[in-house]
């Protein structure tokens, strides 16, 4: 829908409020979780087992960009969606790039994609809530696991979209969206992208030497442009919220907000940590205490942290970035085993981990608005 300056001046105010509505609709994208939804959400249990769980255990390894593990944990992610999340569609999208271990060739970098959106719309009309962390690994110290970065993330973003799928299967057959989207009312799907090549391969000394994945993807969605007349100009303009996940996974974590555009959402993930916690539902509650530690601030205290991470080439683009990082000045920044042997399985802290795959579900589950859908149980009982 355009404004254009031929149309009466009653039209022309009658679509500016339409458009008004739309955007408004879009920024408070939230539905709350009553306290019975939220004490339905599932818990990831065994699937996060460090040696065996089906989630994180194929993750825990070396997965530095075009070996034989990076490989392997990418059609890790294929073959889970494939199997228990057959109603998204799935892509990988290729880049190469030359690196400085690369000797003048070419390094393949693959992001895998996932998404789902409402049926019977036209992708141009759909918003998207994106959740993103990267999957490679470091190429030293030698062996670089690297649990919290990012393995952990990726998990507790698998886990998360497979607690909300069936809610949304029930919206979108109970709701007719296409309907919606002629009220001017929200219409959005999600998408998870898993990026790789966000680590330096060299010395540090090249600024240009990271987020190899995520530049390549951001430009090629900049350019995939959507028909004229589509809710929204090309595919990087869909994102309706940019969450990244990185760093997550060790005990005591502090969560600031980096954005004065997102902040909002990042006081609705605060709130609800503290209504979860207060339901008993946060294992590492009484161990750690809150994790945002700017939920209080408003959005003109917020200090900008300059961090370089796989957001900052969809930020060039306008997109909206909830960053969710632990990062802490006060304790020197980031966790203690940032970057050493250390990040491992026997490191991560499992209440902690658990408890981000509880609270990201039900982010989810609120900005979809699936309150109603969530409960599974009379399904259950009808098998």
């Amino acid at each position: 829908m355009k404004i254009t300056s031929d149309m009466p001046l009653n039209q022309r105010t009658q679509t500016f409020l339409l458009l008004l509505l739309s955007w408004i609709g879009l920024v408070t994208a939230y539905k709350t979780l009553t306290n019975e939804t939220l004490t339905l959400l599932p818990r990831p249990g065994n699937d996060f087992n460090i040696h065996h769980g089906k989630l994180l255990a194929p993750i825990l390894k070396p997965r530095v960009p075009e070996t034989g593990n990076s490989t392997a944990v990418r059609n890790h992610f294929v073959k889970f969606f494939h199997d228990t999340l057959p109603d998204w569609k799935i892509e990988l999208h290729n880049s190469s790039a030359k690196t400085p271990l690369s000797h003048q060739k070419e390094t393949r970098f693959v992001n895998f994609v996932a998404s789902r959106d409402p049926p019977e719309v036209y992708p141009g009309n759909v918003g998207r809530l994106t959740v993103v962390a990267h999957y490679d690994s470091k190429v030293t110290p030698k062996g670089f696991i690297g649990a919290i970065d990012s393995a952990a993330p990726c998990a507790i973003i698998m886990h998360a979209v497979r607690s909300i799928d069936k809610a949304l299967t029930r919206k979108w057959n109970s709701v007719h969206v296409a309907a919606d989207q002629q009220r001017h009312r929200k219409v959005e799907g999600i998408q998870v992208i898993f990026t790789d090549g966000e680590e330096e391969l060299g010395d540090g000394s090249d600024p240009g030497d990271s987020l190899y994945g995520s530049r390549a993807l951001a430009q090629d969605w900049a350019s995939q442009k959507y028909a004229q007349g589509s809710t929204y100009t090309s595919r990087i303009n869909s994102i309706a919220l940019f969450v990244l996940l990185d760093l997550l996974g060790s005990p005591r974590p502090r969560i600031p907000s980096s954005f004065k555009e997102t902040h909002d959402a990042y006081q609705h993930l605060a709130r609800l940590e503290i209504r979860l916690a207060e339901l008993n539902l946060m294992k590492s509650s009484e161990m750690w205490g809150t994790w945002f530690v700017d939920a209080n601030k408003r959005t003109e205290e917020l200090y900008p942290l300059g961090i370089t991470d796989d957001h900052v080439p969809f930020l060039k683009h306008g997109v909206d970035v909830l960053h969710l990082i632990d990062y802490d000045w006060r304790r020197g920044g980031f966790p203690e085993v940032w970057h050493t042997l250390d990040d491992d399985a026997q490191h991560l802290e499992m209440a902690v981990v658990e408890d981000w795959s509880l609270l990201l579900t039900g982010f989810i589950a609120e900005w979809l608005e699936l309150e109603g859908y969530m409960d599974d149980r009379d399904e259950m009982a009808g098998r």
